[in-house]
């Protein structure tokens, strides 16, 4: 396909093409109606001169008879502004006025006409174009009275022919207009086609170039690069997780595949047998829960949990989740301590805030157990209410995260030095995280001095004033 051809099938061209011809349509009925009304009203102007003429014709004749009828028709017919005048008897002889040059039957009927007439002081020039009026008067003599049309003519010619020029000036313009603003535009698209192709050929660095004016290219070209920036953040974060997947459970997998192999060669009896028996189910609960925990994550940053929302008190939740945790916390030689002043209703998924509090409870029973025999520390659980939202609060005594890898903790898979002689597989606050988002809220991690506070902010659900479930 040519390029000229390739420009004619755009829709930009088309939709150009089809204004323009509307236009153009439009422009010249406007210009017809203007040259028709013009003529209209040159024709009702020479109407109304000929019927005044008429009358006062009449009236000298009625006055004075044939004899001054032709006195008054000669003396106007030798008049400058004269308009067409031509007295005849009965048998079509000219007994006075100023016109040539007639069909002998033309004065046979009376009535509205246009003629072509020679003027009798213009007996040598071209013909002229007039309307005229025939009428009948006593015994038989007839009278023309007209008047000269020829500027109508002049003024449809005026009118007219500049008319069709103009408009095609405007078509031919137009088109060369249109064929500009179509090439500009097809210029735009082959860019972003090219960038497209060379995007789903998996690179996924191009973006659809911003010309900066705003139209309507610059805003699809900026939702466009907004989604593939997000595209790229989420095949970053599966070509991450991918990673730490393969990195952080190969582990427990060559163990259990060599504590599977050692107790085959080594083992002897059954006590042998159950406790290698025993170590694989440890370890494969362990990968079990892993991948759970994955799943949960996977459905609450994709919002399919959405469906099971309901009404229910974060303050009792709270409540209940610490109950649990309260001997774990005890045995460890930690103080748990709850305020959760209810109630507390936010719109959620209840299981998915009892498995996100256990995670932060845990982490922090795991990193705050004190090292000295004897020596007792203290976790928070507050969760209180500030306006039209929840505050849930989360602190103790460890070692707290250094502020720079606070942003790090919440993505999978991440544990820090301190931590991977712990048992844990880093999506404990990856799942809060996805928690979190999946009902609107935020989430931080600040500093408490020694130790970490996890603080979460939701918004409460104030639609009811019926006690949450």
């Amino acid at each position: 396909m040519t390029a000229l051809g390739k420009l004619i099938r755009t829709t930009a061209f088309k939709l150009i093409a089809a204004y323009l011809l509307v236009f153009a349509v439009f422009a010249g009925s406007v210009i017809a109606y203007l040259g028709w009304h013009t003529q209209r009203l040159v024709t009702r102007q020479a109407i109304e001169a000929i019927e005044n003429d008429t009358r006062f014709m009449q009236a000298q004749f009625e006055r004075g008879g044939i004899s001054r009828l032709v006195q008054v028709v000669t003396r106007r017919a030798r008049a400058p502004d004269a308009g067409l005048l031509l007295l005849t008897s009965f048998s079509g002889e000219p007994l006075a006025g100023n016109v040539l040059n007639l069909p002998l039957n033309f004065l046979d009927k009376e009535g509205w006409r246009e003629i072509d007439y020679v003027r009798s002081e213009e007996a040598a020039g071209p013909p002229s174009r007039a309307l005229v009026h025939v009428i009948f008067l006593p015994g038989e003599f007839r009278l023309l009275i007209g008047r000269d049309i020829v500027e109508r003519e002049e003024l449809r010619q005026i009118i007219i022919g500049p008319a069709v020029w103009g408009l095609v000036l405007l078509v031919v313009l137009g088109v060369a207009g249109s064929l500009f603003v179509t090439r500009r535009v097809l210029k735009r698209i082959d860019q972003m086609t090219a960038i497209s192709d060379g995007i789903m050929a998996a690179d996924l660095s191009g973006r659809l170039p911003v010309a900066g004016t705003g139209d309507e290219f610059d805003r699809l070209a900026l939702s466009v690069n907004a989604m593939l920036e997000r595209i790229a953040a989420l095949m970053a974060g599966l070509k991450e997780v991918s990673d730490n997947i393969a990195h952080d459970l190969k582990t427990p997998l060559t163990r259990l595949r060599n504590r599977a192999e050692d107790a085959l060669r080594t083992a002897s009896g059954d006590e042998e047998w159950r406790a290698a028996t025993e170590q694989t189910i440890e370890e494969s609960d362990g990968l079990i829960r892993t991948f759970d925990a994955l799943l949960m994550i996977a459905r609450a940053e994709a919002g399919q949990a959405s469906a099971r929302m309901v009404r229910f008190d974060l303050a009792d939740t709270a409540s209940s989740v610490a109950e649990l945790y309260e001997p774990v916390a005890d045995e460890a030689g930690l103080d748990l301590v709850v305020e959760a002043p209810g109630p507390l209703p936010i719109h959620g998924v209840r299981e998915l805030f009892g498995q996100a509090l256990s995670n932060m409870i845990d982490n922090a029973i795991k990193y705050s157990a004190p090292d000295t025999p004897g020596e007792r520390r203290e976790i928070t659980l507050t969760a209180t209410r500030e306006g039209e939202r929840a505050r849930l609060v989360v602190a103790d005594r460890g070692p707290g995260i250094p502020e720079a890898d606070r942003p790090r903790v919440l993505e999978r898979f991440v544990r820090l030095e301190a931590s991977r002689t712990r048992p844990g597989f880093g999506l404990g606050l990856s799942l809060v995280s996805a928690v979190v988002h999946l009902h609107g809220g935020t989430l931080s991690l600040e500093g408490n001095d020694p130790g970490l506070r996890i603080v979460i902010e939701l918004p409460l659900d104030l639609s009811d004033e019926t006690p949450p479930a």
